[in-house]
């Protein structure tokens, strides 16, 4: 367990929980080197604190290192989750409702940063789970639909994401659109 965990990023609700709420950022991000949620008396090496305080920057949160993770918005939270997540460079990246409790801007930025992501050559594998279509950023290439615990369709985005899969999954007549490789659903009346 030990060997795979740092292969492994994490970034979810129950995660955050576990945060104490008076951690600073930088210390939110760079105690994920050893797998713990808080700092303690423990020391990091100097390359630690560089490649937490890179990862707050490329996530637009440098600014806001030395603040209370608590202090932070919904959005900032989820952004700093994310850094936190890819501090050890992990080979698997699983982003558990990563959009959740955003607003419409909030969301959006997400998207595209998780979008530019993923586009990236050295990324590791994104595992995203979502309720909402329009949070599938472009870019990802392969989803899975679940309902009751069985698989609905898996495979290529393009012939998975469809309305009569989605129908199914969601147990509702859907219409799906896809506009610069962002999809939607809507309900058929």
């Amino acid at each position: 367990m030990f060997e795979l965990r740092p292969r492994i990023g994490l970034s979810s609700a129950a995660l955050a929980n576990q945060i104490p709420e008076h951690e600073k950022v930088l210390n939110v991000v760079v105690t994920a080197a050893y797998g713990v949620t808080g700092r303690w008396r423990e020391g990091y090496e100097k390359d630690d604190e560089r490649r937490a305080f890179s990862l707050l920057n490329e996530w637009g949160m440098g600014p806001l290192l030395n603040r209370p993770f608590a202090s932070l918005s919904e959005g900032e939270r989820k952004r700093v989750q994310i850094a936190r997540a890819l501090m050890t460079d992990p080979e698997l990246l699983l982003l558990d409702e990563p959009a959740a409790g955003l607003d419409l801007a909030g969301r959006e930025d997400l998207v595209y940063r998780l979008s530019e992501l993923a586009r990236d050559e050295a990324a590791p594998a994104i595992v995203l789970v979502t309720h909402h279509l329009e949070e599938v950023p472009p870019g990802f290439t392969h989803a899975m639909l679940l309902r009751d615990g069985g698989v609905v369709a898996q495979g290529p985005i393009e012939g998975v994401l469809t309305a009569e899969n989605l129908s199914e999954t969601f147990g509702l007549p859907l219409d799906v659109s896809v506009t610069a490789g962002r999809y939607t659903a809507t309900a058929r009346r």
